[in-house]
């Protein structure tokens, strides 16, 4: 593990498998991203903002959660939140018209996103997920987020995360 402030060169995760389909999914949208590749796993906000010389809030927390419909179906929701804040699932669930928002297990994450929990991208994924941004996202001219590795994230917008993700602006907490 590194020290703060220990300078270590950035070892090129590009090809991972998973950090691939976040770049091409970036460039089939016309983006392309500062990526950072970084010494040690940042799987919290807290991780990724010390890393990163940043607030944690200026961190879009991918979080995935399981969405209780009326009809006792259930549907993979992505909330990006701000890493700054905890997610009020009954305010998002009700926001969303569903019956209740309960955390989604590490294999629920892997089969709907695709990612391990610690590299959950909001793009990507094997098919498109609902998903919510966090208007508090929109304070900052640029956010991070994971890129597809828990040693990988990639500078965005708020704008740009709402349009490639189709998501949903709401207050989350």
């Amino acid at each position: 593990m590194t020290e703060p402030g220990e300078l270590v060169p950035e070892r090129d995760l590009s090809t991972h498998p998973s950090v691939a389909v976040v770049l091409n999914t970036l460039a089939a949208h016309h983006i392309s991203p500062t990526v950072r590749y970084l010494p040690d796993a940042v799987r919290t906000a807290r991780a990724a903002a010390d890393a990163l010389g940043v607030t944690p809030a200026e961190i879009a927390n991918s979080l995935v959660f399981a969405g209780q419909g009326h009809d006792g179906s259930v549907e993979p929701v992505l909330v990006l939140a701000s890493g700054g804040h905890r997610v009020d699932e009954d305010r998002v669930a009700g926001l969303l018209d569903l019956a209740a928002l309960d955390k989604a297990t590490p294999e629920q994450v892997r089969q709907w996103t695709g990612f391990a929990i610690g590299g959950v991208a909001p793009i990507g994924h094997p098919a498109p997920l609902r998903t919510v941004v966090d208007v508090t996202l929109g304070g900052f001219d640029h956010v991070w987020a994971a890129a597809g590795h828990s040693h990988s994230v990639f500078e965005t917008t708020y704008d740009e995360l709402l349009r490639i993700t189709g998501g949903k602006a709401i207050e989350v907490d």
